[in-house]
């Protein structure tokens, strides 16, 4: 006999699982990156949004995430590119060690580092880890990597001229072999085929695409997209030698260099004019163009860029909690979709957050890194923390650059926000309102309120999202 928790718990999947079933029936992208589902009948599995006939609910499974379609024996459907959507929101919301692990395993830990390297960032087993993925999400930690690389392997082949070989060690993968063997089992394709069967906007790239020329790729969100206020923040905060924004609003270009595990890339990113995906229950992207040293740093580039555009976040949640608020809701209505942005790299955004751009343009001046290719104004590398703190030890800034270069405050994808807020609390002279903005821009929290004015408790779990629109419309400097 089934006991009544184990009966409830059934029901209340079977609710869940009714609700998804609406979503794909009416092909709802808003749930693009929440789930998946997969076709029993035909081995496929697809996003919510996919345009093909909808299966019999009878033939249909659901997965948190591409890796457990995968491991279940599921290919990607190559209509809908289920790879290509946007993460899942929860995954930058949680603070739990499952989020920990998704936002390392993005930032391509695993591969680096491999599990045990994963559980130690963590503070868990490796045995715990496993444990704890394969129960939320479906699959375990080398799974979520693998699929991971799998659309690393796709972008590069159906986007670039490069030799199957050098993609496959771009990728991710230890071997050809092991390569060839992803390929097949993701998109039941050799990787020539894939090559051979990328859409003709893919094609026209990859005709162009070569080292030197960078790796264009479209970047996607889900719901509508402000892009104006975050290139507004990023023109403003621009650190000459390592940042720069051209061209005039709605047709602006941001690039910046970037320190990478293998190398180091130079970034482009176009403003898209109006607000993107701004209509429907759709999304769409922003161009990019990716400089790297060495491919590998791929999937890790995107990850930072992703975080620093807030792409994965989910505009229709937030907006209907905010816009619910009578002081909120014509702000939200103005601005629908506006993002709260995060940083390319936090242990830079940091040390700027405390000097100031100013400070900052002199640090990179004096302690930054010259590239070995300069591209026009983009010169250098932000000077690491290990390098300020034996260059200039003295005050606030030193100590910040010795915390962070000893570990002491931690900033990666993987960092417990709390723990991180209290090691910056510590550093001798780092304020409060400082250490929000970190906590807010460098750590990806949704939900900060620096101190000072009240914050309404209604605004949780969004409070970064709602500064957001009252500083866009010139509110919130007034409560200050």
């Amino acid at each position: 006999m089934t006991p009544p928790t184990a009966r409830t718990a059934e029901h209340a999947q079977a609710h869940d699982d009714d609700v998804r079933y609406e979503a794909v029936r009416s092909r709802d992208a808003r749930f693009d990156g929440a789930f998946f589902f997969a076709v029993e009948t035909t081995g496929i599995y697809c996003r919510p949004s996919c345009p093909a006939v909808t299966p019999k609910r009878r033939n249909v499974r659901f997965f948190a995430t591409a890796a457990a379609a995968q491991s279940s024996g599921f290919r990607a459907c190559r209509r809908c590119r289920p790879d290509a959507v946007p993460g899942s929101a929860e995954w930058n919301v949680r603070a739990d060690v499952v989020g920990r692990a998704m936002r390392l395993i993005g930032d391509g830990v695993v591969d680096r580092e491999g599990v045990a390297g994963l559980a130690v960032r963590l503070g868990y087993s490796a045995r715990q880890v496993q444990r704890q993925l394969t129960a939320e999400v479906g699959a375990g930690p080398v799974a979520l990597a693998r699929a991971q690389r799998a659309h690393t392997a796709r972008v590069l082949l159906q986007t670039t001229g490069l030799p199957v070989t050098e993609i496959a060690f771009a990728s991710g993968f230890a071997s050809v072999r092991q390569f060839n063997d992803t390929v097949r089992a993701v998109y039941a394709a050799t990787p020539s085929e894939l090559r051979a069967a990328a859409p003709a906007r893919d094609r026209a790239a990859r005709r162009t695409a070569t080292p030197s020329a960078g790796v264009p790729l479209r970047l996607a969100h889900r719901g509508p997209y402000q892009p104006g206020p975050v290139f507004d923040l990023l023109q403003r905060e621009a650190v000459a030698g390592v940042e720069e924004v051209s061209g005039g609003p709605g047709r602006r270009v941001y690039r910046r260099t970037l320190r990478l595990p293998y190398g180091t890339g130079i970034v482009a990113v176009q403003e898209r004019p109006g607000p993107s995906g701004g209509t429907g229950t759709g999304g769409g992207w922003l161009e990019a163009r990716l400089h790297l040293t060495d491919l590998r740093d791929l999937t890790t580039s995107v990850q930072r860029l992703r975080r620093l555009f807030d792409l994965d976040a989910d505009p229709y949640a937030v907006d209907e909690r905010l816009g619910a608020d009578p002081r909120l809701a014509p702000l939200v209505a103005a601005r629908p979709g506006l993002r709260s942005p995060g940083t390319a790299d936090p242990e830079e955004f940091a040390v700027r957050a405390l000097v100031g751009r100013a400070e900052a343009e002199r640090l990179v001046r004096r302690y930054g890194k010259v590239l070995d290719a300069p591209c026009g104004t983009l010169t250098h590398l932000f000077p690491e923390p290990a390098v300020l703190a034996e260059a200039e030890p003295e005050g606030t800034p030193g100590a910040l650059a010795a915390a962070l270069a000893d570990g002491t405050v931690r900033l990666d994808p993987g960092a417990d926000r709390d723990s991180a807020e209290r090691a910056l609390l510590a550093v001798p002279g780092l304020d409060a309102r400082t250490v929000a903005v970190v906590r807010t821009r460098a750590l990806g929290d949704p939900d900060v309120a620096p101190p000072g004015p009240a914050v309404p408790d209604t605004w949780r779990p969004w409070r970064s999202y709602a500064l957001n629109h009252l500083r866009a419309a010139g509110e919130w400097e007034n409560d200050r």
